[in-house]
Order: structure tokens, then sequence, then C-alpha cells
């Protein structure tokens, strides 16, 4: 049993996509519980901001306040990804082959997507600074507020968003995810304090959070997969497409943060995509077949990420 108990520990994030493919085939496939699965189901994506609150909440409460400020690397990044986004417009508006254009549009969405919020939680597992990459994502969410209007339109000929439609939802979203849970952690230091020193003393509660919501967007992925009206060959495709990118993306990241001694943050920063902003964009604006790509660079980030705790608990440091 307490083998049992390690591996659940050890393994929580791909854990947490196996229950969640399971349990979506499970309440879809079985008559008597399919009544139960429309009806629990959209509760339980409703719950995803409310979870994502509780571990950032959690994960801020150990924040170094001498962390929170900006760093070169932070606009580094924001120029890769600007720049990995224009390459992929260029390339969409080159094509003339919809099925072409399809897969781009899905490299472009993996791209473009911000820093998940998750990230801050996987940077404290691995050892990096949570505070530097609290820092990253407001100046990323920042960034996504200008690039998304500017670019969406050149993909999608008739994307109809606005500069201050994608501001406005960007604001909403860094606001209630990012900016509400650091100031309550922030509250809870100065008035909590027995609080604080509780949640510090639970190291591994936020990652089983996350893995929680994993098991929730790991439902919504299936569901996309498994109803997606398109050939095998290019479902196939939109899945190899995000592994490429996320060990890409990942590496890229690491690469540049080495040289400022934050390879940990920096590639999660450029790795870790916020792929439900990344499906509600191309579900909204472009092809929304296009969705499939970012729904299965969840899956390849998590097992890159999972990967990645294992070494560090094995090893105690990260060789990649």
């Amino acid at each position: 049993m307490s083998a049992f108990i390690k591996f659940l520990k050890q393994w929580s994030l791909l854990v947490g996509l196996a229950v969640g493919f399971v349990v979506y085939l499970l309440f879809t496939h079985i008559s008597l519980l399919v009544p139960v699965g429309d009806a629990v189901g959209p509760k339980l994506v409703g719950l995803l901001p409310v979870n994502i609150f509780l571990m950032l909440y959690i994960t801020f409460c150990k924040i170094k306040v001498h962390d929170l400020r900006p760093r070169r690397w932070h606009f580094i990044l924001q120029g890769i990804r600007t720049l990995l986004a224009l390459l992929a417009v260029i390339a969409v508006n080159l094509t003339h082959d919809a099925v072409t254009k399809l897969l781009l549009e899905g490299v472009f969405i993996c791209v473009i997507c911000p820093t998940a919020a998750a990230a801050p939680v996987i940077v404290e597992k691995l050892g990096g600074s949570i505070g530097s990459l609290t820092i990253y994502l407001l100046i990323a969410n920042c960034f996504t507020a200008v690039i998304i209007p500017l670019f969406f339109p050149m993909v999608e000929k008739g994307a109809d968003i606005t500069f201050l439609m994608a501001f406005g939802q960007v604001l909403r979203r860094v606001l209630t995810v990012l900016v509400v849970p650091l100031v309550c952690a922030f509250l809870s230091r100065r008035y909590l304090p027995g609080v604080v020193r509780w949640l510090k003393g639970r190291s591994n509660l936020a990652l089983y959070i996350w893995s929680v919501n994993l098991s929730i967007i790991m439902g919504v992925t299936a569901r996309s997969l498994l109803h997606a009206p398109v050939s095998g060959g290019v479902l196939v495709t939109l899945c190899i497409i995000p592994l490429v990118l996320s060990v890409f993306q990942f590496s890229l990241g690491k690469a540049v943060g080495r040289h400022y001694g934050e390879s940990i943050g920096a590639g999660q920063a450029l790795g870790q995509k916020n792929t439900v902003v990344g499906i509600w964009l191309t579900l909204s604006f472009l092809n929304p077949y296009a969705s499939i790509a970012p729904c299965v660079y969840v899956i390849w980030q998590n097992i890159i990420n999972a990967l990645q705790l294992w070494y560090k608990d094995k090893y105690g440091y990260l060789k990649w």
C-alpha cells in the first residue's frame, strides 16, 4: 500500500491525466452514468477557476518578496514568443491549402498562448523562483493583450476581435486568476501567519489541487479528440505538432534562462502554456478544429512536467 501511495504522489500529474480520461469514457459510454456525467460535467468545469485560485494562493504564500522584480529574460522570452507567433502568421498567409492552414493555426495557437497560471506550482516543486515567474506571468499577460488583437485578424481574416475586447478579457483573467490570490497571500502573511505556516508545511497540496484540475481538463480534451470531425492523418498530425512544440519551447526557454541562472523558471515560462485560453481563442476566432492542438499540448506539457518532477525527486537536480 505504501508503494502505491508513493507512486500516486510521485506521478500525480500523469495519474490526474489518466483518471480524467478514464472517467470521461465511463460517464459517456455507460448508459446508466451518462445522465450523471451530463449533469456533473459542466459543474466540474466551473470548478477550474476556484481550484486555480486555491493552488496559486497556497503557492504565493511561499513567495520571497525580493524576487518580485522584472528580469531581462522576462522580456527576451516575450520577444521570442512574439517572433514565433509572427512566423506562424506568415506561414498561414503563404499557404492556400485548407488542411495545411488548419495545421499551421494549431502551431500558431500553441506558441502565442500565455504561460499557464499553474506554472508557479511546478516551478516551486522544481526549485525555481516563484516570485520571478509571478512577475513574468503579469508581463506575459500584458503582451498577450497586445499581440492577440494584432495577429488574430492576420490569421483569420474574419476574426472579430478588437484591442479593447482582448485587453478587457486578459485584464479580467489577470485580476481574478493572478492578482487576487497574490493580494490574499500577502494579506495572510501579514494577518494570518499561522495559516501561512500551516500551508508551508503542506508542500504538495497545490500540486494535488492541480492534478484534480488536470483530470477535469483531460475530460474536456478527451471529448475534443474523440469527436473531432477530421481525418485520421490530420488528427495524428495535430497530436504530433504539440509534442514537437512543447519540447522545443521548454528547451528554448531553459537555454535562455540558463544565461541568467533561472533555467527552471524560464523553461516553464515558455513551455507551460495556458491551453484553456488557447482553446477559447481558437473556438472563438479561428478554425475550431485547430483547438485539438492546444487540447493535446496540455497532455504533452504535463508529461514533461511529470518527468521533470520525477528526475528532481530521484536525483535532487534537473539535468535538462
